[in-house]
């Protein structure tokens, strides 16, 4: 019946409409607890209360995100959830958000029943229903001023529907959540539209058991994939978490939004256990820095076992506990049933023995001998029933004593295998270091006897040295002996010679000096007539060589001119092919490739448009970021110049399309292209022709472009939306400030303005033309609806101008009055900050349309539209 009515809830919130719209201090319900794959599980998917849990327990969680921003996000949480029967898991949490000057304070109920279809096989209908209260925090604005925007910030009390389903099997998990199906706001009475954390999300999880020895033998592995499909963006996740038996876990993720994320967590005892998870946001969005989670839990004992999850009992680090498989509450009803069945059979029988005995005794004076007979038979039949009982017994205790031999011959086996392995690992160790002691032995052996060879050579080699001085030394002795006896040699014979010679001397001068001057003569002669030969040799032979290399020269020169001009000729000739080209497909290509060549200056400069616009968009978040770290310093920063962000999305979404066509179109020009192509090459005629040729390094060179274009492209798109959620941060920081103290003063200044230039103005000597007036805003021709404008009544107003400076608002009435129109008046706009110059109001839409008609060509009517109030 229950199962029935959950499922009735279920289609009726599947059924209901999704509405969206937009307030001021209103923040959709995001606990970001989805790193963790231990506790708060249930914030994930409204089933995992349920799905995979033994017992409850009571947890504490804080998680500060960004932590280098000043008043980045901060979330606490305080729950108790898990499992409180067979069927039904549940939850209770209360926590609180801050971002920046606004803060969110609430609850979240839980509920999960399951519907078990197998034993292996069960559905889990699960639903969160989360009531808070969020607005502005005024403590936590600085300011040297009472800043009237604050009492506009209204605030929101919500209610928020998650409903969820999974099925589950003995490992896997599937399921299926619709995060924000409904969110309520009582202050409006009214459904929130335009909820950007309205989404679908489908998960995957994987649960098993490791089977090995050791440290991280029966360690538990979690894996869970998610996707979320929101209105604007998809995001993917996975989470993978590995729980030894010690009571260690360690867990990674990644999340295609807010980065990477790793944690480990440990059970100090079988109840307290403790958390601690990291994330870093990379990409465009690792300025943004890291977050950081902890979360400290209290696990109450459970008694009870329940089917759909392993029986596994926590242990702790001061515990020395392992887990450890529980005995089912089935196996105790069965045994107590047996028990229970075996007694009423002995008092069974006990009774009827008595009763036979009773009667024995009422029959025993008439019937003495019958009796006696019968109680022998009696007998006999108690002593066989023993008999049986006794042999039942026997095989129970030897059943049991058969299923005790077996367990201890398996724990036997299991220990002589363990001693085998432990000796054959020694014996391998031993193996090795044995092999390892021969290897150092060999080496050192190996070490010893080139150390011994270098000593005996050495010692050869001084032996040889010694040897050869001793030689060299007898040598030089030898030789200085030889020398001393020839110089005594020389000495006599020189001393002969000198004598012998002067006496000689005298005669053979005489002849030696004529000899002397014919052999000079002669000698004279033939050096001249030889230096004669050797120069005109010299003459000839250069001639001849310089005839030489101006013949190779000239050779060389005219080989040059005809290799240059033969390849001038094949260029000349390929590109004539390229540029004229004479078959079907090749003038084709030619086509193609020149229209898809004109489109890339195109593409080109639409990419420097996106370029530039998310640069500006990208100054303006550096803006609005300066703005509000000095206001939350209590500095005021005057006001940025207007400018319209409707017309800046708009022209980027104008050139976002032109550069999707361009680059798509770009892109089936460059296939037609290659498709061409290879048609030309399965033609054997065309298949390496010059045209073939060069089309196959153009399609090369076009696609490498166009890839490096798409590339350019994505990577501003991701940049443009890691802008946009920055700058949505940063607007929620944003406090409007005031210019004036409060609105009364503001008003009572604007009429006390509007008076005076009513006073003061003249009319204008010559006719004032369009061109003199600043109309400011362009409404366009549609009709502007605007709510709670104060000091004006419901109804249609003509507005001529739209301002957000009060001078420029100043200029226009003056304008307006020198024309000759004193009725002109205008109102202010606070949420926009804008004033809505008029002259003429209606209380119905088809008078408002009449006067519109009939205008006339005044100069301040030219751009003139309709604007109504609803108060």
């Amino acid at each position: 019946m229950k199962a029935h009515f959950l499922l009735f809830i279920l289609c009726i919130c599947s059924v209901q409409t999704f509405y969206s719209q937009e307030d001021d201090g209103v923040v959709s319900l995001a606990i970001p607890t989805r790193n963790s794959l231990t506790f708060n599980r249930y914030t994930i998917n409204p089933t995992f209360s349920f799905v995979r849990e033994q017992t409850k327990y009571i947890s504490i969680y804080n998680k500060r995100e960004w932590i280098q921003f000043e008043n980045a996000p901060l979330t606490y949480l305080a729950s108790y959830s898990g499992r409180f029967g067979e069927n039904i898991g549940a939850g209770l949490g209360l926590f609180q958000q801050n971002y920046g000057v606004l803060t969110t304070f609430g609850g979240i109920l839980n509920f999960a029943y399951n519907a078990r279809l197998g034993q292996d096989s069960n559905l889990t209908f699960g639903i969160n229903v989360g009531a808070y209260k969020s607005g502005v925090n005024t403590a936590n604005v600085v300011t040297n001023f009472e800043d009237p925007s604050l009492q506009n910030v209204p605030e929101n009390f919500l209610l928020t529907i998650n409903p969820g389903i999974n099925y589950g099997t003995e490992f896997l998990d599937f399921g299926l959540s619709i995060n924000n199906l409904a969110l309520y706001n009582f202050e409006s009475s009214e459904l929130i539209e335009d909820n950007p954390q309205q989404g679908i999300q489908a998960h995957i999880m994987y649960t098993g058991y490791m089977d090995s020895r050791g440290f991280f033998d029966e360690s538990k592995f979690s894996g869970l994939l998610r996707s979320e499909f929101q209105k604007e963006e998809t995001i993917l996740s996975a989470v993978a978490m590995v729980t030894v038996p010690k009571g260690i876990w360690a867990q990674a993720g990644y999340n295609t939004l807010n980065g990477v994320s790793g944690g480990v967590g440990l059970n100090i005892t079988t109840q307290i256990a403790i958390e601690y998870n990291y994330e870093k946001a990379i990409g465009d969005l690792n300025t943004f820095g890291s977050s950081h989670e902890i979360t400290l839990a209290y696990r109450f004992k459970n008694n009870n076992y329940y089917d759909y999850s392993r029986e596994d009992e926590v242990s702790g680090i001061l515990s020395g506990r392992k887990k450890k498989r529980r005995i089912s509450k089935t196996n105790n009803s069965r045994v107590a049933s047996r028990k229970t069945t075996s007694k009423t059979t002995a008092k069974t029988e006990s009774d009827a023995q008595a009763k036979l005995i009773a009667e024995q005794k009422a029959k025993a004076k008439a019937e003495e001998e019958q009796k006696a007979k019968e109680l022998v038979e009696i007998q006999a039949e108690l002593d066989k029933i023993e008999a049986d009982k006794k042999a039942e017994q026997e095989a129970q205790a030897k059943l049991l004593a058969e299923q005790k031999a077996q367990e201890e011959a398996a724990a036997q086996a299991k220990l002589l295998a363990e001693q085998k392995a432990q000796e054959e690992a020694a014996a391998q160790a031993k193996l090795l270091a044995e092999q390892k002691a021969q290897e150092e032995a060999a080496a050192q052996a190996k070490l010893l006897a080139e150390q011994k060879a270098q000593e005996e050579a050495a010692a050869q080699a001084k032996l040889l040295a010694e040897q050869k001085a001793q030689e060299e030394a007898a040598a030089q002795a030898k030789l200085l002996a030889e020398q001393k006896a020839q110089e005594e040699a020389a000495a006599q014979a020189k001393l002969l010679a000198e004598q012998k010679a002067q006496e000689e001397a005298a005669a053979q001068a005489k002849l030696l000096a004529e000899q002397k001057a014919q052999e000079e003569a002669a000698a004279k002669a033939k050096l001249l007539t030889e230096q004669k030969a050797q120069e005109e040799a010299a003459a000839q032979a250069k001639l001849l060589a310089e005839q030489k290399a101006q013949e190779e020269a000239a050779a060389q020169a005219k080989l040059l001119a005809e290799q240059k001009a033969q390849e001038e000729a094949d260029e000349q000739a390929k590109d004539d092919a390229i540029s004229n080209p004479t078959d079907t497909l090749a003038k084709s290509m030619q086509t193609i490739a020149k229209s898809t060549e004109n489109s890339k200056a195109i593409q080109n400069e639409l990419l420097k448009q996106f370029d530039d616009i998310v640069a500006i968009k990208d100054q303006d978040l550096k803006d609005l970021k300066e703005e509000n770290d000095l206001s939350d310093q209590g500095i005021t920063v005057k006001p940025k110049p207007f400018k319209s962000v409707t017309a800046e999305n708009n022209a980027l979404n104008a050139i976002k399309s032109d550069l999707e066509n361009v680059i798509q179109t770009r892109s089936e020009k460059i296939d037609a292209l290659n498709k061409l192509y290879e048609e030309r090459v399965e033609n054997g005629a065309f298949a390496l022709d010059e045209v073939t040729l060069f089309y196959k390094k153009e399609i090369k060179r076009l696609k490498a472009e166009q890839l490096k274009a798409k590339e350019v492209k994505t990577k501003l798109d991701t940049k443009l939306e890691a802008i946009r959620v920055a700058t949505e941060f940063e607007k929620r920081r944003r406090i409007k400030r005031a210019a004036f103290n409060n609105e009364e003063d503001r008003y009572s200044q604007d009429r006390a303005m509007l008076k005076n230039i009513k006073e003061t103005t003249k009319l204008s000597d010559t006719p004032l033309k369009a061109e003199d007036f600043d109309f400011g805003e362009d409404l366009g021709n549609s009709i502007k609806i605007l709510k709670n404008i104060d000091n004006v009544e419901s109804g249609y107003y003509l507005i001529i101008a739209v301002h957000s400076d009060t001078k420029q608002r100043n200029e226009f009435v003056t304008n307006v009055v020198a024309s000759g129109r004193s009725d002109v008046d205008f109102f202010h706009d606070v949420s926009t900050s804008k004033y809505y110059i008029f002259y003429d109001k209606f209380d119905n839409i088809s008078d408002a349309n009449e006067a519109l008609k009939t205008k006339g060509n005044r100069p301040y009517n030219g751009k003139m539209s309709i604007v109504k109030i609803e108060n």
